[in-house]
């Protein structure tokens, strides 16, 4: 590594700020987000738990509810444990390329939680829409091709982020990442060469997976709610309504959250740094604590087994 000009060449070490210009606070925010993170541990574990020791979980709806609490937990422990050394421990270095490692991880949880996301909402469309032949379309096949798709289009689409930064940017204007874990935009700001390239597959890849999927969800629960609007029996209709429930209160809490993170970092100069940043991390931290709640006692056979 060489500086000339205040300008670092290939940094092999980077430094998270954390929050900044909440620096000598971070060691008592650091408390909630933790407390968040054990929470979303047990319950996402006991999550996984049930659906596993009890056969009649065994059906699509709660095999992609099972895939959701795995994400969370992988998704979670990608950031808070670096995190809280950070806040914690003065822990805030990481070598560049377990930077990158970290970046890959949890943008690949990130697209895999939207893409089961995607998943449950078309199993409900077809379980509400066409409910004959729900069991002959969602076989346990398709489920598991489902699976594989979900996890290898983000893992995939990721790859590129990282060998444009690792190839393209060479020159770096500090080794300081203004952030609490390694995030794309985050990283590519830092350099001192033309970064175009770096933003506009960093816009492709989150509208082929976030953008697309957040359509197609959606168009499924349009088409959810016109069908339920026109069934003839009022319990038909709360039954219905009741099943979609929680899907819809993770489709938004996820979404909201992702699509502030994602513009803030494009064209949210204007937003103090320390509101973006924090909510960056209650965007990867809500989702894993609240989905077990939500879940939990939205759905019936969950509640009942547990």
């Amino acid at each position: 590594m060489s500086i000339m000009n205040d300008t670092v060449f290939m940094p092999s070490v980077l430094t998270f700020i954390g929050i900044p210009g909440l620096e000598t606070v971070q060691c008592w925010i650091g408390i909630p987000f933790c407390a968040m993170y054990i929470i979303a541990l047990m319950g996402n574990s006991l999550l996984l738990i049930v659906i596993k020791s009890e056969p009649s979980l065994h059906e699509p709806m709660y095999i992609f509810l099972a895939m959701l609490g795995a994400t969370d937990i992988a998704l979670s422990t990608s950031i808070v444990p670096k995190m809280l050394g950070t806040f914690w421990f003065h822990l805030s270095e990481i070598y560049f390329d377990a930077c990158l490692f970290q970046m890959w991880l949890i943008h690949t949880f990130q697209g895999i939680e939207s893409g089961v996301l995607l998943a449950m909402a078309l199993d409900r469309y077809v379980a509400i829409c066409y409910p004959l032949r729900h069991a002959t379309i969602f076989t346990q096949q398709l489920v598991t091709n489902i699976g594989v798709g979900v996890s290898l289009r983000p893992a995939i689409l990721v790859i590129p982020c990282l060998l444009l930064i690792k190839c393209r940017l060479k020159l770096y204007r500090t080794k300081l990442i203004p952030h609490t874990y390694c995030e794309h935009m985050a990283l590519v700001k830092l350099a001192t060469e033309d970064v175009y390239i770096n933003k506009f597959y960093g816009l492709l890849g989150a509208f082929i997976v976030g953008g697309l999927d957040f359509i197609l969800i959606t168009l499924s629960y349009t088409q959810i709610f016109i069908t339920v609007f026109h069934l003839p029996q009022k319990e038909a209709r709360l039954k219905a309504f009741n099943t979609c429930i929680p899907h819809i209160c993770v489709f938004f809490q996820f979404y909201l959250l992702a699509f502030f993170s994602f513009f803030t970092h494009r064209s949210g100069s204007y937003i103090p740094s320390y509101i973006h940043i924090t909510l960056s991390n209650l965007y990867l931290l809500v989702p894993p604590f609240l989905n077990p709640f939500v879940y939990g006692v939205k759905t019936k056979h969950i509640r009942d087994k547990v």
